[in-house]
């Protein structure tokens, strides 16, 4: 990629609005997680931009101490149309399983994109990627897990609890962002 093509992703972040948005909430054992996960039409793909607050930077053990989690946190498109209950042992299960049309191994599924990097309790990451365009996934969910994607183990990549969800809308002019 050139410096011009850079260029044109950073403008559109700062000029334009967004082609679809996720308003990301956390479960109920992370009430407080929320953000947003905004989608631009780009040439040949989609450029995703990523703003998350309240991600857990410490769980209590079974012995009832604190050990730290993350920094990196499984986050997926899924083939669900809602999200669903944030309720354990089973939250967010309306959202499904991975967005996968093409019935391909993971990593490689269309809803695969980068882990989250945490940094005490705050991730921003924006990505380039060609597996969808935003009109592609409009309707589906993003899916924040609790542990980081492994790229291997399949069919989802070892990514743990679904810790928070939202629903992909497409975004208008009357659209609240």
């Amino acid at each position: 990629m050139d410096y011009l093509n850079i260029t044109a992703f950073s403008q559109l972040v700062i000029a334009d609005r967004p082609n679809a948005i996720a308003h990301v909430r956390g479960g109920s054992e992370h009430p407080l997680l929320s953000g947003t996960v905004l989608f631009y039409q780009a040439a040949g793909g989609c450029l995703v931009v990523a703003e998350i607050f309240n991600l857990p930077y410490t769980v209590k053990s079974e012995e009832g101490d604190s050990r730290p989690v993350g920094p990196f946190y499984g986050f997926h498109i899924h083939e669900g149309r809602e999200c669903g209950s944030g309720s354990p042992p089973n939250a967010f299960s309306a959202a499904g399983g991975h967005l996968n049309p093409q019935n391909v191994p993971h990593p490689m599924h269309m809803g695969d994109m980068p882990s989250l990097l945490g940094s005490r309790g705050y991730a921003y990451m924006s990505f380039f990627t060609d597996k969808f365009t935003p009109e592609e996934v409009v309707g589906r969910t993003v899916i924040i897990h609790a542990n980081a994607d492994d790229y291997h183990t399949q069919p989802a990549g070892n990514a743990g609890a679904r810790i928070g969800c939202g629903v992909i809308t497409r975004v208008t002019r009357e659209t609240e962002l």
